[in-house]
């Protein structure tokens, strides 16, 4: 029991770092029926620049842990929102009226081209961190294991509970909010009713990059290297996430995330570690035969 309590934590807190992925791409298909392949990259661009933002600061200003990741995480949101917002702007607007299997290979294209640029101006190299948050509380002892949570794992929880909070909130009760539910329902009949669209749906984008920036600052502390190409399966397990919750669902995402992160933990603690990605896409299988929509989709998804 105490050996499957510590993997059901572990699985929370790596669910959550999905959970956060996932948002990006259903917020993103919600808006302009697209899936965003570059997302992925976005999330590794956004590791890299909590590192150096992390680097930088420490370096500057003193050997501070605090003032360190309090930089970084400001600087990952900022940076990595502008990355999304470039994304949409080269990538997507100009191919928004054209058939959908165009943005669809720009958006691969775009993702590859990330992933090399990553490689050129960083190295192939995983780049190391070493741990920042340490300490840890004791939940349960048992004769031959201790469960204990991490302080890092509760900032990770809390951090995620926190902007799923918000970004609720914002879709729900603000003006840009309204705005995206009326792009979302109908983007022409939005457009004639005086919405920019064209500023929602970059809204939309850089919405996502913070979220998947976030969860790059999450993973460069919570594993302590990253290299260029950890966009790429944590990219696919997000949109996985987002496809089991029901794509184009906030809580949808958020619930999937939660779901993978505890099939991978679990079936590591378990079985082999070596076929946990094995298990989580043969979930995707499953939902996508049974229950095309996801757990919280709704029937127009099945357009995808």
């Amino acid at each position: 029991m105490e050996y499957f309590l510590q993997q059901l934590i572990n699985g929370i807190t790596l669910g959550a770092i999905y959970g956060l992925i996932a948002i990006g791409y259903t917020m993103v298909y919600g808006i302009i029926g697209m899936i965003n392949f570059a997302h992925g990259e976005v999330y590794m661009l956004g590791a890299f620049i909590a590192l150096i933002a992390y680097l930088l600061s420490t370096l500057l200003g003193g050997q501070s842990a605090v003032l360190g990741l309090t930089t970084a995480l400001l600087a990952t949101m900022l940076l990595t929102g502008l990355w999304g917002w470039a994304i949409e702007r080269v990538a997507y607007r100009p191919l928004r009226g054209a058939p959908k299997l165009a943005p669809l290979i720009s958006a691969i294209g775009m993702s590859i081209v990330l992933q090399n640029f990553a490689q050129i101006t960083q190295g192939a190299r995983v780049k190391p961190l070493p741990p920042v948050i340490g300490g840890s509380v004791e939940l349960l002892r048992g004769e031959d294991f201790t469960v204990s949570l991490s302080s890092l794992q509760i900032v990770i929880v809390l951090l995620t509970l926190v902007l799923m909070a918000a970004f609720t909130w914002i879709i729900a009760r603000t003006p840009l909010g309204r705005a995206q539910r009326a792009t979302q329902q109908d983007l022409k009949m939005a457009s004639l009713l005086g919405i920019d669209v064209d500023r929602v749906i970059s809204a939309t984008f850089v919405m996502g990059a913070v979220l998947a920036s976030v969860a790059g600052l999450m993973v460069t502390l919570y594993y302590g290297v990253i290299d260029f190409y950890i966009g790429f399966l944590a990219g696919i397990k997000a949109f996985t996430a987002a496809v089991l919750g029901g794509i184009g669902s906030l809580p949808g995402a958020m619930l999937g995330g939660l779901l993978l992160g505890l099939i991978e933990s679990l079936w590591s603690g378990y079985f082999s570690i070596e076929y946990k990605d094995v298990a989580a896409f043969s979930i995707l299988v499953l939902v996508l035969l049974f229950r095309p929509t996801g757990l919280l989709g709704h029937p127009e998804v099945e357009k995808i």
